[in-house]
């Protein structure tokens, strides 16, 4: 599942004594301030993003040491290849009134990172200066997706990322993060597109979402039908029911619904026949005048 956040480069150029210092800490010699360029990078916000989902603050948190070490690589293809810089510090930055689009205070997660002066990095070096490289994302793990309108797990509560619940857009809140895999240089524009790559992957996380769609649909059809077929039933209580049920259990209860619905459901007959025929002789007394 990709989450997109807000991320971007910014050339910093030669490191100082206490930069450097940090460098050497990850480096396997002694490395000379000359050789190296430094260069921050926005990684990951707490803000909403374009798919309906944010970090919390305790992961942005818990992210900024994990990624102290941590490799950039080119649009998340893990190559030793493709391995550019190295991230040597990061900080949680916040606090100077920035306001998320939900209206809470802005907080976001910064790195320094380092790579070598060599004439293969030439080109990019140049790219960061010149602002043609700024946008990345970031590739990590996090334990749980939490509903941002209730605050249960988004695939087992009744609310849909994007749909709007009493003037309120529900979106997914990435909590607890687990594991940390890389930052990427991406093609596409970070405040739209940043964004965690899980190790489900995109494709499986959206056919999960589809999963969830879909058992959301049987549950509603489950309560409709209860509602219809036993009145004496609490919604509250069908939907509890209804949310801790298999699609096998849920199917076999809406037939079991539909078809008392269906006989509650079907119009009586306003006009009764008699059985038997009218005599032969009395059968066009109705129309004589």
């Amino acid at each position: 599942m990709e989450i997109c956040k807000d991320a971007a480069v910014k050339g910093i150029g030669t490191p100082d004594g206490e930069e450097l210092a940090l460098i050497n800490a990850l480096s396997r010699r002694e490395l000379g301030a000359d050789e190296v360029y430094t260069f921050a990078l926005r990684l990951c916000d707490n803000d909403v993003d374009r798919d309906f989902e944010r970090f919390d603050d305790a992961t942005l948190d818990q992210l900024a040491p994990m990624f102290v070490g941590v490799s950039g690589v080119f649009d998340h293809q893990w190559s030793a290849r493709g391995q550019t810089a190295r991230i040597y510090r990061t900080q949680v930055v916040g606090g100077d009134g920035t306001l998320t689009s939900d209206g809470r205070p802005c907080r976001y997660l910064k790195g320094w990172a380092y790579m070598m002066r060599t004439q293969e990095n030439a080109a990019l070096i140049a790219e960061i200066d010149g602002g043609i490289k700024r946008e990345v994302s970031v590739g990590c793990a996090v334990d749980r997706v939490l509903c941002g309108i209730c605050g249960q797990p988004l695939d087992q509560c009744p609310h849909e990322k994007g749909e709007e619940y009493g003037g309120q857009v529900c979106h997914g809140v990435l909590t607890g993060a687990s594991d940390v895999y890389e930052w990427s240089f991406v093609a596409v524009p970070a405040q739209r597109r940043a964004g965690v790559i899980k190790s489900a992957g995109r494709r499986l996380e959206d056919e999960a979402r589809l999963g969830r769609k879909y058992l959301k649909s049987l549950r509603a059809e489950l309560v409709r039908l209860a509602g219809i077929a036993e009145p004496g039933a609490g919604r509250a209580l069908v939907e509890k029911v209804a949310g801790k049920l298999d699609e096998e259990e849920l199917l076999g209860l809406i037939k079991v619904y539909r078809g008392r619905a269906d006989r509650l459901l079907v119009p009586g007959v306003q006009l009764s026949y008699a059985q038997q025929a009218a005599p032969a002789e009395d059968a066009d007394e109705s129309f004589l005048i």
